[in-house]
């Protein structure tokens, strides 16, 4: 785990900016858009999953690349089998070349299982790790915070416990000032080109996730009324990561 010291020089560049995407066009959006690092996931409009290890291969040899560690979509309450597949997820983003593991575990009454997270974080105990946004549904942001630390965790990502990072700035801040450089705070949820700044401002947050994403057209000349899933849209158009997008974020928090 980072010095107080390193994450101060850390904190004197350009603040770092995280891209969360899923697939091989999202990447090198990521990528030509100034990403410092993608945080890669399946099934986003379910709030991300496990990718497959062929995308966490592709990501890694592009851009630094933490891989989200979460086998189903709901809460954060894992049984000993979705933690045994977890751990094997993890040791495929290992394999694969990723830079860190992103997940997270937490009990029934709102606190970090930690035990759940000692046995996960101990297949990668040297890689880049964050705690994911399980950490918004903590009954005690501040004695959850500490624990994370305690465990090992490098950085925290968080809205602030609202709906997007904008509106949970306050407790943001005052989750920074507390952590006082030993673990990185990572602002995310609803971050834009025109919110992307302030959110720094308000906030403190040593680093900024986003998605950036745009609605990208279907090639398909055919239609149906068939649905493949609950996020497809009839025209078979998508979310997906846009370059502008992400350009546009990285030069708005560049200097803040």
């Amino acid at each position: 785990m980072n010095t107080p010291r390193l994450l101060l020089a850390a904190a004197m560049t350009d603040p770092i900016l995280e891209i969360c995407t899923g697939d091989p066009a999202g990447i090198d959006a990521a990528v030509k858009g100034g990403a410092d690092r993608v945080e890669l996931c399946a099934g986003l409009s379910e709030g991300g999953l496990t990718p497959s290890e062929g995308i966490m291969r592709h990501a890694a040899g592009r851009i630094p690349t933490n891989v989200l560690i979460r086998p189903r979509a709901g809460d954060f309450i894992y049984t000993p089998v979705e933690l045994d597949v977890m751990e094997h997820d993890i040791m495929s983003a290992v394999k694969a070349g990723a830079k860190g593991i992103v997940t997270g575990a937490l009990t029934a009454d709102g606190r970090v299982d930690m035990e759940a997270c000692r046995r996960l974080i101990a297949r990668a105990p040297d890689l880049d790790n964050t705690f994911h946004r399980a950490f918004d549904l903590t009954a005690d942001p501040f004695e959850a915070l500490e624990e994370i630390i305690r465990l090992g965790f490098r950085r925290i990502l968080t809205s602030g416990q609202a709906s997007s990072a904008l509106e949970g700035a306050d407790l943001i801040s005052r989750l920074h000032r507390q952590a006082a450089g030993r673990i990185i705070i990572m602002a995310g949820a609803g971050v834009t080109p025109a919110n992307a700044a302030e959110i720094l401002r308000l906030s403190h947050a040593d680093e900024i996730h986003a998605s950036a994403r745009s609605r990208i057209k279907s090639a398909m000349r055919t239609s149906g009324n068939a649905s493949m899933g609950s996020a497809d849209a009839a025209d078979g158009s998508r979310l997906a990561t846009d370059t502008a997008t992400v350009a546009a974020i990285r030069n708005a928090i560049k200097n803040n």
